[in-house]
Formats: C-alpha cells, sequence, structure tokens
C-alpha cells in the first residue's frame, strides 16, 4: 500500500500536524485561547491544503450535524468559553470525518509500533471473549 503525496500535501499535512501539536498545547496549558486558535486556524487551512476547497466545502456540507458543532466550538472558543469550544470542536470533527475512520485505522495498523498499540486492546478483548 504505497500512497503518492505531492509537495502541496506534504505543506497540507504539516500544517495539520503543527495545528494538531498547537492544540494539544493550548489544552496542556490549561485552555490558552491563543494557542487553541492558532491550532484550529492552521488545521483548517491544511484541510484545504491536503483536499483542495471544492473538496472541503462537500466534506463540511455533507453533514450538518458535525459542521455545526465544529463552527461553535469555533464560536464558544473566541468568546472565552474553551473548554466548551473544544468539546464541541472534537465530537464535530469526529461526526465530520466518520466516513474516514475505517480507512484511517487500516492506514494506522500498518505502521509498526502505532499498529501494535492500536490491535494490542483489540486482541486482548478477543482473548477475554474466548475464554
Amino acid at each position: 500500500m504505497v500512497y503518492e503525496i505531492t509537495e502541496q500535501q506534504k505543506v497540507g499535512l504539516g500544517l495539520i500536524g503543527f495545528g494538531i501539536s498547537f492544540t494539544f498545547l493550548g489544552v496542556s496549558l490549561f485552555f490558552d485561547r491563543g494557542l487553541l486558535a492558532l491550532g484550529n486556524i492552521l488545521w483548517l487551512a491544511g484541510v484545504v491544503i491536503l483536499i483542495g476547497w471544492y473538496s472541503t466545502l462537500q466534506l463540511f456540507r455533507k453533514n450538518y450535524k458535525g459542521t455545526a458543532c465544529f463552527i461553535l466550538g469555533l464560536f464558544f472558543l473566541f468568546v472565552r468559553w474553551p473548554i466548551v469550544g473544544i468539546i464541541l470542536e472534537i465530537y464535530g470533527c469526529f461526526v465530520v470525518f466518520s466516513g474516514f475512520w475505517p480507512s484511517v485505522s487500516g492506514f494506522l495498523c500498518h505502521i509498526p509500533v502505532v499498529g501494535w498499540v492500536i490491535q494490542y486492546p483489540v486482541m486482548f478483548l478477543d482473548r477475554l471473549r474466548r475464554g
């Protein structure tokens, strides 16, 4: 399974990575609004660069519930309610990208260390069920 990535998509993945990093740093620093907002901007810019404007609009238009939660989370973040904003944003992301989770999990299971960490709880639960 080989994925060919263009230079533009590499930039998009980098922005998504920086966005997630800034968001994680903002949460770990007691919900710092500046870092959370910067993380959201970088993440959204990375998604747009990675899949394009048209695909991004289609992705957010096909699932109104997730889009509404994500935008409402951004609003709460900007009006100084970062905890509520992050919770809504995370829920919105899970709902919007719910169609991609099987592909993402299949990809992550093929990465040597990450795949073992992901598959280990599943194997453990199978052993418990069998006996």
